[in-house]
């Protein structure tokens, strides 16, 4: 679906929900800035399966050179494999906590592609951001970041101490996030 209006999809992560963390904090933000804002409710979110999420997001999102999406931990190898979908450039992709590659636990397995084009990635967004933590718990790290940095090019930032970046297990409620806010272009 093609829209020329400037909007943005935020994708959560496993076991979150669309008011998990910064989400709504963003939500309200992007509004503010005039983005029609959609962050859909990924189904099964405790057990992120690629072949669950990514139909909804290709089937029912909009997508144009205005686009943005933004995404947290399990959504981010979601994201990447949006962009590997679709048949157009979109504007920005700003990755928080992501990973493209099995996590120590192998908990989230299910949502990464065996490989991934990266070209095809790169290709399909104008700007791809990634913020991760020195610290992450779940092993959504720094050195996850630098995998997708070095095969996709774009931004890395990498935040000291931070963590996953909003987590109830690991009592990170993440609230608000100025950072990634200022980070939309």
């Amino acid at each position: 679906m093609l829209s020329n209006m400037k909007n943005a999809i935020i994708l959560h992560g496993s076991g979150e929900t669309p008011n998990s963390f910064w989400i709504p904090y963003i939500k309200a933000d992007l509004e503010r800035k005039g983005y029609e804002v959609w962050v859909p409710q990924l189904p099964d979110a405790d057990f992120p399966v690629l072949s669950k999420w990514l139909p909804p997001i290709l089937k029912d999102g909009k997508f144009s050179e205005e686009t943005i999406i933004i995404s947290h931990s399990a959504g981010c190898p979601l994201t990447l494999s949006v962009l590997e979908n679709i048949s157009i450039r979109i504007k920005q992709a700003i990755l928080v906590a992501g990973f493209s590659q099995p996590l120590p636990d192998n908990t989230t397995i299910d949502i990464l592609q065996d490989s991934y084009n990266w070209q095809k990635i790169k290709n399909n967004v104008q700007d791809i951001i990634f913020i991760n933590s020195n610290n992450d718990p779940w092993g959504c790290d720094d050195k996850q970041g630098r995998i997708m940095f070095d095969n996709l090019g774009g931004t890395l930032i990498i935040r000291d101490g931070e963590g996953h970046m909003g987590s109830n297990k690991f009592n990170q409620p993440y609230r608000e996030f100025p950072l990634l806010a200022k980070l939309v272009n």
